[in-house]
């Protein structure tokens, strides 16, 4: 706790200002708790207290007696993504677009982001629908009736912790895509990150990195594509029941990329 390095993936998507994180979470297996799963988070990826404007205070003899961090939201930050959220629920048809905040807490960092998303909403009245939540009431929400979302859109942290909640209602993280979106690049990567642990082992599921580059397909234009590979990948896991071992199988990394690749070819 409080050593190490900040990741990489962070560094770039700062370097890039790739401020839109997009992680869609669909149902892919089934016989699960929840059958119709078909969330997309739009995280703020740039602002709030991933900034990492932190320092401690001393007190006496003690240098650091307190830590503290800052939040930082602009309402630049606040009306791309949110504006961002709307727009992409409109180019793919989405019927709902839920704004998640704390505004009845933090007042003026989340008030402001409630704000914008508030005025923003009334634009695509119409076209799209909305409403808001606060964010403790969202997490309860979605194990009880995730059906009710559709398009989720918050700050940075808030989108952090909801986006694994949301990926463990469709099978964890091995299933999770990703897309780090700004107005000159776009990197896709998976949303679990890193797994050390396991490195090397041939355990891991590849199925995020794989729906990951189907999302860059879909961002280059290549929607064929990215359709065979999602599509191959959802036979290989349904309908011929090659599984990791998170998802209660026993094939490996490499067993299920090959089955993958045949069903793509």
């Amino acid at each position: 706790m409080g050593t190490g390095f900040r990741s990489v993936n962070v560094g770039l998507r700062k370097e890039f200002e790739l401020f839109a994180n997009i992680r869609p979470a669909r149902t892919i297996v089934p016989g699960g708790r929840f059958e119709n799963v078909d969330i997309v988070m739009v995280r703020e990826n740039l602002e709030g207290l991933y900034v990492g404007v932190e320092h401690f205070i001393a007190i006496g003899d003690d240098p650091r007696a307190v830590g503290e961090s800052m939040a930082i939201v602009t309402r630049r930050g606040c009306e791309r993504i949110i504006r961002y959220a709307f727009e992409y629920a409109v180019k793919h048809g989405r019927r709902k677009v839920t704004i998640v905040h704390k505004a009845n807490i933090l007042k003026m960092v989340s008030g402001l982001f409630l704000e914008v998303g508030r005025a923003i909403a009334t634009e695509y009245e119409g076209r799209v629908e909305s409403n808001d939540m606060i964010v403790d009431n969202t997490a309860m929400q979605l194990v009880l009736r995730p059906e009710q979302f559709d398009v989720m859109v918050t700050t940075n942290m808030f989108g952090d912790i909801l986006s694994d909640e949301v990926s463990g209602l469709v099978g964890g993280l091995g299933l999770a895509p990703g897309a780090n979106i700004g107005t000159k690049a776009a990197i896709f990567e998976a949303v679990h990150g890193s797994a050390p642990d396991i490195a090397g082992k041939g355990v891991a599921n590849p199925s995020a990195q794989m729906l990951a580059a189907a999302m860059m397909l879909d961002h280059l234009g290549e929607l064929d594509r990215a359709q065979r590979l999602r599509d191959a990948i959802f036979t290989t896991i349904v309908r011929d029941g090659i599984r990791t071992r998170d998802l209660g199988g026993t094939a490996s990394t490499e067993e299920f990329g090959s089955a993958v690749a045949k069903r793509a070819a």
